[in-house]
């Protein structure tokens, strides 16, 4: 079986530790553990608490229907052990993915799996109040439609709805800025808008940070660092650094389609000239996809030398309309900037997995990572009680 030991956050054997935390630690080793299990004597193990600590934690989760039994293995010594694993179906979270010309929703079991979906058109340009009541409109049908339980986890509730969009946003405060091409976005708050109508605890983040998120949760940081780029509509992308999505002091990392290729270049929503986007759309627009992807290579060339990471996700409806010809042409130019900058290693293009849903499924992320101790990935709190370790309705706590 293999061995997951959470080195990085151990548990902690003391009174006044924060009471989610070692919850958190527990369900994400059951999580990663799967349908094969792992037995109370390894989760002290791999957390570094005590066995007592371990079954008044594993004894809540099976209360709240978090964990159940898998069955027994066989011991070297003694009697054999009982081995628990999570139940899926205890929890969802929803993901939203807002495009400027479509919504996708999903909703997602505590692994992430997705049991539901819906797709609808959707006119950015509406304006906010607009958009807000048919993302509302959608969520409520897809729960409704799933036989989704009330807020909350346990009893298959649903803990909140991650909400991925065009940036520039505040995700501390859930509010838009000058999102390109609709300034009229600029300070609504999104986060309180959608939860008022819902009901439902709300995380804001950029489409691209919710994909990076996804996929580095999904193990593609394997590597150490890499950057998503997300060629659709617009053009973006997610940082993923030592491990931890990385979004800047005012989430403003990332703003990878607005950097300036060519000075005299044609003239962007943004109000600059030239920009990686511009060139990229419009090329995409002649149809001239090659060019395209020669452009793109040259600004991930750029972030590549900056950075020093180890590897580039490309996705996007315009990629993956054209995948093979998007990571081979965006390779070679990377490939290229690389060798001449003397580079030992090479940085592999690859095309991002999850295809066009892997926004929507990093939404919904952005609710479920907290209750597994990855609330450092997720960054600061939501204002709607999902940040923490703890959804809305009642997560495990220690005794």
């Amino acid at each position: 079986m293999k061995s997951y030991v959470n080195r990085a956050n151990p548990g902690v054997n003391l009174s006044a530790a924060p009471r989610g935390h070692n919850a958190a630690l527990v369900l994400d080793l059951l999580r990663r553990a799967g349908e094969a299990g792992i037995s109370r004597l390894e989760l002290a193990e791999r957390t570094g608490l005590t066995p007592q600590a371990v079954s008044k934690i594993t004894a809540r989760l099976r209360a709240e229907g978090l964990a159940a039994e898998a069955g027994r293995r066989a011991s070297t010594g003694g009697k054999p052990r009982t081995v628990l694993r999570l139940v899926p179906e205890a929890g969802h979270a929803v993901g939203l993915h807002l495009d400027r010309d479509e919504l996708t929703a999903v909703l997602v079991d505590l692994t992430g799996t997705v049991v539901a979906e819906r797709h609808a058109p959707l006119a950015f340009g509406a304006g906010a109040e607009a958009v807000v009541e048919a993302a509302a409109g959608e969520v409520r049908g897809l729960l409704a439609g799933a036989g989704a339980g009330g807020p909350g986890v346990g009893g298959g509730g649903v803990g909140g709805v991650g909400v991925a969009l065009p940036g520039p946003l505040d995700h501390v405060g859930g509010v838009l800025r000058r999102v390109t091409g609709f300034p009229g976005w600029d300070g609504f708050p999104l986060r309180d808008a959608l939860a008022e109508r819902l009901g439902l605890p709300v995380v804001v983040d950029k489409d691209t940070n919710a994909a990076a998120l996804g996929l580095a949760l999904a193990g593609a940081d394997a590597a150490g660092s890499f950057a998503y780029l997300h060629l659709g509509t617009g053009l973006g992308a997610g940082l993923v650094l030592g491990g931890a999505l990385y979004r800047g002091a005012r989430t403003g990392a990332g703003e990878f389609g607005h950097q300036v290729l060519q000075l005299d270049g044609p003239p962007c929503e943004c109000g600059d000239r030239g920009c990686v986007e511009a060139l990229c759309l419009a090329a995409v627009a002649r149809g001239e996809l090659d060019e395209a992807a020669r452009v793109l290579g040259t600004a991930a060339g750029n972030l590549v030398g900056l950075l020093d990471i180890d590897r580039v996700l490309l996705g996007g409806r315009t990629v993956f309309a054209a995948d093979e010809l998007f990571v081979r042409g965006v390779g070679a130019v990377v490939a290229e900037r690389v060798r001449r900058s003397g580079g030992a290693a090479e940085v592999p293009v690859a095309l991002a997995p999850g295809g066009e849903r892997a926004v929507a499924e990093g939404a919904a992320q952005l609710v479920l990572a907290p209750l597994f101790g990855r609330a450092s990935a997720v960054g600061a709190s939501t204002g709607g009680g999902v940040v923490g370790g703890v959804l809305a309705g009642g997560a495990p706590r220690e005794q």
